[in-house]
């Protein structure tokens, strides 16, 4: 699986079979990435989401993308770094079910934001390192899913990713 990061707008990754939304519990529209994505995909996006709410912290669920050009939205709620105590620990759960729901979907190609950081308050570095730790894994290399691009709306952020997938993979 490649594994690449770049500066961009989630929601213009039209080669990418799915996207991430970086979700609030109820799978609202709300600012941020998922703000960016319900107001691409459009009122039906957020209709077919209210069937899952809530969306239980490190949880995923795949919908259609609606007016995105993708396919799927994977919707992955990570938490709030200042309010919990165990935000680390969900970033990766929110990481690994984003995957496992790709897997159950035979998604090949994924899009996903800088899951935990902006509103979300993650340091950029841990949530860095904690996302490429599960994403680097060996359990995903002969999944369906052939890359994966991270990307991040600061190009601060680019190398800190890579040397997180870097480190990760020498491991």
């Amino acid at each position: 699986m490649n594994i690449e990061v770049i500066y961009g707008n989630i929601i213009k990754q039209p080669d990418a079979q799915a996207i991430v939304n970086s979700a609030n519990a109820n799978l609202r529209f709300g600012s941020g990435v998922a703000g960016a994505i319900h107001g691409a995909a459009g009122d039906e996006l957020e209709d077919y989401c209210e069937q899952f709410a809530p969306l239980a912290l490190g949880a995923a669920i795949i919908t259609p993308a609606f007016k995105l050009p993708n396919q799927f939205v994977i919707h992955t709620r990570a938490a709030n770094y200042v309010t919990t105590d165990n935000a680390e620990e969900v970033l990766a759960q929110a990481v690994e079910s984003m995957l496992k729901v790709a897997i159950e979907n035979n998604v090949e190609s994924i899009a996903m934001p800088a899951i935990g950081l902006g509103m979300f308050k993650m340091p950029p570095l841990l949530g860095a390192r904690i996302t490429a730790q599960v994403l680097t894994r060996d359990e995903w290399t002969s999944s369906c899913i052939k890359w994966i691009r991270i990307c991040v709306a600061d190009q601060a952020l680019i190398p800190l990713y890579e040397s997180a997938i870097a480190e990760s993979q020498r491991k």
